[in-house]
């Protein structure tokens, strides 16, 4: 049995299929390789809080028995005269198994998280919900489908679909419902991503036992009186004198939004998959399973760097400034990661373009090639 469901599949489509299924629906390669990022976690997740429903275990066995043939005439079925008929039978799937209104949630989450439309994410989830569920099948393999092999796969894979669902599709889920089986591993996910960044969180300040008074309130009340009585006898001369205008916040605090995308917020989610992912990789087997998180994050820069040519010039120095601190970490731990035998031929074709494009984001040279 493969270590990851996630990553097995991601292997199954291939860059070469992808740009097939971008060519099909009328998309960027981008925008489908984001689109496939989101939607076959999304269809895992999907499918693993409905193995824990009643009966409906026993209606994911049926379903899957049904895929077999299914991934030897996928290929040669993108782009043939009968792609709407297959995808109009996925997305029958998708209503028998979740109802229409569970599947509207997951369309409605696959498009806002992707750009795509509401149309072109159903017409993906479409596509792809007939090869999820056959590669499932696959991968039980020889055992026989049945209930028991396919709760535990399922749930054997909950930690792996968490992490592997993109930054803010998660959320996304979260909100339909429709990750309902995956609490426990979104927390432990979310608690290990997010180690590296309390040191930007302040300390909760301590509260007296007794009282509940803070502790920090019988040192800051006497100053407080003192500065009182400082400005009463030092400030009043100067009292006709125009108060002088704040000083503008700095450059970092400020928020960067174009066409709806929230450009420091995506950088920052991007940098955080792209340091969570690496820090993961001891091998190849590692670097295939983080993969599609680095290409989620690759898409996301991609994205961000598409826009740029919209900002002003001081909306371009808060993008810097956000990435800039960032960098010196990305790059040490890329050049850890790929000096690792045989994973530079995995993950290289994704490291570099994303480390290129965060050097001109910042404003700094590119170590692309360096040998650093």
């Amino acid at each position: 049995m493969a270590t990851n469901l996630v990553s097995y599949m991601m292997q199954f489509l291939t860059p070469d299929m992808i740009g097939r299924i971008a060519g099909a629906l009328g998309l960027n390669r981008n925008d489908a390789q984001s689109g496939v990022n989101a939607v076959v976690p999304a269809l895992l997740a999907a499918f693993s809080g409905l193995a824990d429903k009643p009966g409906g275990a026993q209606s994911l066995v049926n379903t899957v028995k049904q895929q077999s043939g299914v991934l030897d005439n996928f290929a040669s079925m993108i782009g043939g005269n009968n792609l709407s008929s297959f995808i109009e039978r996925g997305s029958s799937l998708l209503t028998s198994l979740l109802g229409s209104h569970d599947q509207s949630a997951l369309t409605g989450a696959v498009a806002r998280f992707a750009g795509l439309g509401q149309n072109k994410a159903s017409s993906l989830l479409g596509m792809l919900a007939p090869v999820v569920m056959g590669l499932i099948g696959r991968q039980i393999g020889t055992r026989g489908v049945d209930i028991g092999s396919l709760t535990s796969l399922l749930a054997s894979q909950k930690e792996q679909i968490a992490q592997a669902l993109p930054n803010g599709m998660g959320e996304l889920l979260d909100r339909t419902g429709l990750s309902s089986g995956l609490e426990s591993a979104r927390r432990a996910t979310t608690e290990a991503t997010g180690q590296f960044t309390q040191y930007t969180s302040p300390p909760r300040e301590r509260a007296n036992p007794t009282f509940g008074i803070p502790n920090w309130a019988y040192w800051a009340l006497p100053l407080l009186a003192l500065g009182g009585l400082l400005w009463y006898l030092l400030g009043r001369p100067a009292q006709h004198e125009q108060v002088a205008q704040e000083p503008a916040p700095p450059a970092q605090s400020q928020s960067v939004t174009v066409g709806g995308v929230d450009i420091k917020n995506t950088i920052g989610d991007s940098l955080s998959d792209l340091r969570t992912s690496l820090q993961g990789v001891t091998d190849v087997a590692s670097a295939r399973a983080a993969l599609p998180k680095l290409e989620a994050a690759r898409t996301q820069i991609d994205r961000v760097s598409s826009l740029v040519g919209q900002l002003t010039p001081d909306q371009r120095k808060v993008v810097a400034a956000a990435i800039a601190p960032a960098m010196p970490a990305i790059n040490r731990l890329t050049d850890k990661v790929l000096e690792i035998p045989g994973v530079g031929d995995v993950l290289r074709p994704t490291i570099d373009p994303v480390k290129t494009k965060l050097a001109d984001l910042s404003g700094q040279p590119s170590t692309v090639g360096s040998g650093r």
